[in-house]
């Protein structure tokens, strides 16, 4: 029995006016899966992304999740789709002016008829699982940026998302929080379930958590190469990707 994917992309292409980014995008994301966006510096993966969970419109194509297309269904369908998404920008997207308790209050309070009670014990719950119980009290200059992007993923879970985006969750992270970050997001993927899709050009992460990938390039503005990143290391011919996949062991 064939399981049908999560997400599935068909023939996207992504523009601003007449600029097209990318184009002819096909690809499958299956539940429970970390998926892993890559390629060089402007070649359209956070474009890709906005895209992915409904703050662009695509320019022709379609994206479906479990086989409902985003831009062919009704508005408070597609607000029923996205309301399942969590996701954390770059900068862990955090109110300055409030706890990190209170961050993933506001959420709470404004999507769910929860109690107060049943919301602190949610939010207790949520920044638990990110190694966070003892800082719901501190605001978000008060910590390092490593947890500033923990506390950005407790309030991306605050929900319970039925799919998590990322954008380049590690940038800005020193090797040990970046690490730290991967092997929390296995381990929320394998106790939540949830599917993972990624944003990142950091190899560590990218071999450390990616069950599969694509490969954008700027020049042909498509798809190039798709696979485990694992395998496109050890397999791909083309040198684009080789160069992006071993930039860092030239540089040693």
């Amino acid at each position: 029995m064939t399981t049908k994917p999560h997400l599935r992309v068909e023939n996207l292409t992504m523009a601003y006016g007449e600029t097209i980014i990318q184009e002819r995008l096909d690809f499958s994301i299956n539940r429970g899966e970390i998926f892993i966006i890559m390629g060089g510096s402007g070649c359209g993966k956070s474009t890709l992304l906005r895209h992915l969970i409904g703050l662009m419109e695509p320019a022709a194509g379609k994206i479906l999740f479990d086989e409902i297309d985003l831009w062919q269904t009704s508005d408070q369908e597609r607000n029923r789709i996205i309301s399942n998404f969590g996701v954390l920008f770059q900068s862990g997207a955090l109110w300055s002016s409030m706890t990190l308790g209170e961050n993933i209050e506001l959420v709470l309070k404004e999507h769910t008829d929860l109690t107060d009670r049943q919301i602190a014990e949610v939010v207790a719950y949520k920044l638990s699982l990110v190694g966070l119980s003892r800082f719901a009290e501190y605001y978000p200059s008060e910590i390092s940026g490593g947890m500033r992007k923990r506390a950005g993923l407790a309030r991306a879970m605050a929900l319970d998302p039925d799919a998590l985006f990322f954008d380049e969750p590690s940038a800005g992270l020193d090797p040990v929080s970046s690490r730290l970050l991967d092997d929390l997001i296995l381990e929320l993927r394998d106790s939540l379930g949830s599917t993972i899709v990624i944003v990142s050009h950091e190899l560590a992460s990218i071999f450390a958590v990616g069950d599969n990938s694509i490969f954008l390039d700027p020049t042909d503005k498509t798809i190039i190469a798709r696979g485990a990143p694992q395998m496109l290391l050890e397999t791909s011919q083309d040198p684009r990707v080789i160069s992006f996949l071993t930039r860092k062991a030239r540089l040693k």
